[in-house]
């Protein structure tokens, strides 16, 4: 049962860094959020108003809290478990559509945040697209290239440059076909084993309508377009890529039963990034006009929804904080403490960590180019810190590597 919790002026009800999985609802009085400012390292603060949920994304995510919740005045806050929260939260359509905005928007802004610190440039729709097909084009990927003319053109078919960009397109489907005489596709592809809950939900035969094949390296959507559909993978693997400023950053791969594109269906916004079929893909595709009736018909979708806000905000966060270490040797070590913190291990005495990753993928991480990366990983490889293979990395002994990051942040070459 949720239970009424009475607080005293000045009570704290909760620490940053705590591990409490407790949801809270203001009834009377006034809490105050404090954090600190990733980027600044300035604290931050915010008022919790009477009705307002607090303690929402620890509890969801299952992490430590983020912010210090301090009593103003006497306070009542109704504590609620997970699963009380859930219930509540099932139950109710304005709040479940507040909630997904509300996290929606915060995503954005940490990834507006994200692109500032790597100095993107912002661009409009148009020139943004065609930067998109560039960067696939350059890299060989014609295929892909071909997909974000070809959207662009069915997008943009009285842009100025649409004669352009119809000779691009046909160039890239030219290089696309010799290209796939002489070899076939490497993409992986992972088949699911039918547990995740998302994919038990739409697994009814009134879902298949909504289904839709990629083939490998198709691009179902790109950066830069208007956001009118969003995706749950049924079977295979999708890639997500980002261009910054030409190049192509690998952000993340997705699995059966996670989404994506729903962002900017909540925010109205372009695309943040775009998403490629990695092998053979099968999606259900959900338009604009039906989200809103899909979700608040669907609770556990709903839920689904909000957990999966939960953990990108989380480790959008987490990536952020590596881009603001300024010591160069302390940024690459904080990429290997991410990564251990993304693959735990049962053993935590085993101290030596594998980790399937390329100096590409840390350089992807630590917003360096490959060439900076090269150096300051050949300098923790000759103080016999890391081993560098072809497709793998191997870090000797974690807790060495989490003191050197610590010693290097402490001598106050961070900026936090």
């Amino acid at each position: 049962m949720p239970k009424a919790m009475q607080y005293t002026k000045g009570s704290i009800i909760y620490f940053e860094g705590d591990h409490d999985e407790r949801v809270f609802i203001m009834q009377s009085g006034s809490v105050l959020l404090t954090s600190t400012d990733i980027e600044s390292g300035q604290p931050v603060s915010e008022q919790v108003k009477s009705g307002e949920f607090f303690g929402v994304k620890s509890a969801l995510g299952h992490f430590a809290r983020e912010e210090t919740a301090t009593c103003l005045v006497p306070t009542v806050a109704v504590a609620l478990t997970v699963q009380e929260f859930e219930i509540l939260f099932s139950n109710n359509k304005p709040l479940i559509m507040k909630m997904l905005r509300v996290f929606s928007n915060q995503l954005r802004s940490i990834h507006k945040k994200t692109e500032s610190i790597l100095n993107k440039i912002t661009e409009d729709q148009q020139t943004g697209m065609l930067a998109v097909a560039k960067s696939f084009y350059e890299d060989e990927q014609y295929r892909s290239a071909c997909d974000v003319y070809l959207k662009f053109l069915k997008r943009y078919p009285n842009a100025d440059c649409k004669n352009e960009v119809a000779k691009l397109y046909n160039d890239s489907k030219l290089r696309m076909e010799k290209l796939a005489s002489h070899s076939r596709g490497n993409m992986f592809e992972m088949e699911d084993d039918g547990s995740n809950s998302s994919l038990r939900l739409f697994s009814l035969p009134a879902f298949e309508r909504f289904a839709k094949n990629y083939e490998p390296g198709q691009v179902i959507i790109s950066e830069y377009e208007p956001g009118d559909c969003f995706y749950l993978i049924q079977s295979g693997r999708v890639q997500l890529v980002k261009c910054v400023n030409g190049t192509k950053k690998n952000l993340d791969i997705l699995k059966p039963g996670e989404f994506f594109g729903e962002m900017a269906i909540l925010d109205n916004s372009p695309r943040s990034a775009t998403c490629v079929a990695a092998g053979n893909v099968k999606c259900l595709e959900f338009n604009k006009e039906n989200f809103e009736l899909l979700i608040t018909g669907n609770p556990q979708m709903a839920l689904l929804l909000l957990k999966l806000f939960c953990k990108r905000i989380y480790d959008q966060k987490r990536r952020f904080r590596i881009l603001v270490v300024k010591d160069l040797q302390a940024r690459i070590s904080d990429v290997f403490l991410m990564l251990d913190e993304m693959n735990p291990v049962s053993n935590e005495v085993e101290r030596q960590r594998r980790f399937n990753v390329s100096v590409s993928d840390i350089s992807h991480w630590a917003g360096l180019s490959i060439d900076v990366t090269r150096d300051e990983i050949n300098k923790l490889v000759e103080r016999r810190k890391i081993e560098v293979y072809d497709n793998y990395i191997i870090v000797n002994n974690i807790n060495e590597l989490r003191r050197l990051y610590e010693t290097r942040c402490n001598t106050g070459s961070r900026k936090i």
